[in-house]
């Protein structure tokens, strides 16, 4: 989809700051004995609703593999920008899905305590992340009061959204010079990612009013994010500005949103599974024909493709979560990468936030090997220049550690935990053992 600002996702980390198993209530009263009244405050289940078995308390791993498949998804699509990957793996919704079912968990308590602690471990890293880039941008030259394209006061009350990102925030089309170290359109992609904490925020708000809907007419409410998105996204009707790109991007990821709610109320379960698959199939079949005919300026991106980003996202995320094994322990092989899936779910805003300024850092760091000796043959050259992309994508990461050494400890104290270097899982892990 188009945005007022460069994104290369219709894009995640949240970033989804708190993690562990949606729970889901179940009773199973004796045969002829008179079940307990429901906990007050405690809502009630979804209409209709068969009583779901209650998984193992604990961190669900399955959900945390999905989030860190998602994170290296982004980084790749942003740094390659191969359209076919919005296809293979629709990070974005994905990401709005978990984050709604941990949001739907977390509304068994109060509402407005539970947005204040959604917010409170957001913005933290949003605002050291602020600092560095709008400080950057100043010593760049620019000031956004006699900037063009934000125009004047008007700019400098934009910047605004650098602290709350309830809207789009301002930044230099250009900057600096092609020869600087960064090239001169790095503030573009710099504050692209951005526009994902606005549509989790907007969820965030509208989450209360969503999972009542949704508890007294699920199917409505999770489908009406789809018919809006065929509203709003496909120029049927037209929303000028970036009001406009909000509501697309709230109803394009809002089917997904309110699939987490379906997943932890259980809902999910309750369908059989050859039936929500092949219903899944037929919606992303749709999307894919829909994109066809609605091909942008990438091609197959589905980013900016509104109503195929919502279908072929929504069915995708609903066999994942209807396969969902609730994992304990990552199982087999993919045991191994339990400290990096563990690390990258305790990091998710951090590395998000940064991962595309960390992309373009790698530019003048591989160019000093053009300067190294044994670079002064053609071939060396060439040989160089093919591999250029790999360089960067196997160098993005040691920055994106060095940041998470750097900033990651803020997404601790925004959440009120002791802050942590490295949060691996290591020392958890020798805990285990120990015991």
């Amino acid at each position: 989809m188009t945005h007022g600002y460069t994104t290369g996702t219709g894009t995640g980390p949240e970033p989804t700051p708190s993690y562990g198993i949606p729970q889901q209530r179940a009773t199973d009263p004796a045969a002829g004995a008179t079940p307990p009244p429901p906990a007050v405050g405690v809502a009630p289940p979804v209409a209709g609703a068969a009583a779901v078995p209650k998984p193992p308390s604990g961190r669900d791993r399955y959900l945390d593999l999905l989030r860190s498949i998602a994170l290296v998804r982004v980084v790749a699509y942003h740094l390659f920008g191969w359209a076919w990957l919005t296809v293979l793996f629709p990070s974005m919704g994905v990401m709005f899905a978990l984050a709604g079912s941990l949001m739907a968990r977390s509304l068994k308590r109060p509402a407005l305590g539970v947005i204040r602690g959604r917010i409170r471990r957001l913005l933290p890293p949003l605002w050291a992340f602020s600092v560095v880039v709008l400080a950057m941008m100043f010593v760049g030259g620019w000031n956004p009061v006699k900037d063009p394209d934000n125009g004047g006061t008007w700019g400098l009350v934009k910047l605004f959204n650098y602290i709350i990102p309830i809207g789009a925030p301002p930044y230099p089309w250009q900057i600096g010079s092609n020869s600087g170290l960064l090239e001169n359109t790095w503030a573009v992609q710099a504050a692209g990612p951005l526009w994902y904490l606005r549509a989790y925020l907007w969820f965030v708000v509208a989450s209360p009013l969503l999972l009542w809907a949704f508890r007294r007419a699920p199917w409505p409410t999770l489908l009406a994010p789809l018919g809006l998105t065929a509203i709003v996204g496909t120029g049927l009707v037209t929303i000028p500005g970036e009001t406009g790109n909000a509501v697309t991007d709230f109803a394009v990821y809002g089917g997904c949103w309110v699939l987490g709610f379906a997943h932890h109320e259980g809902l999910l379960k309750r369908i059989p599974r050859y039936l929500a698959v092949s219903c899944s199939a037929l919606v992303m079949a749709f999307g894919l024909w829909w994109a066809s005919g609605h091909l942008g300026p990438d091609g197959w991106d589905l980013n900016d493709i509104p109503l195929a980003q919502a279908t072929w996202s929504f069915g995708f995320v609903v066999i994942l979560l209807q396969y969902s094994p609730s994992w304990q322990e990552l199982p087999g092989r993919l045991a191994r990468w339990d400290k990096l899936v563990t690390l990258s779910n305790n990091r998710a805003v951090t590395i998000y936030l940064w991962h595309n300024l960390l992309i373009m850092a790698t530019v003048p760091i591989i160019d000093q090997a053009y300067n190294l000796p044994f670079m002064e043959s053609e071939r060396a050259t060439a040989a160089l220049d093919s591999t250029y992309m790999l360089w960067m994508f196997f160098l993005v990461w040691p920055l994106i550690g060095l940041a998470i050494l750097a900033f990651g400890w803020i997404e601790d104290f925004a959440a009120k935990r002791s802050p942590r270097l490295w949060p691996n899982g290591a020392q958890r892990a020798r805990s285990r053992r120990g015991d």
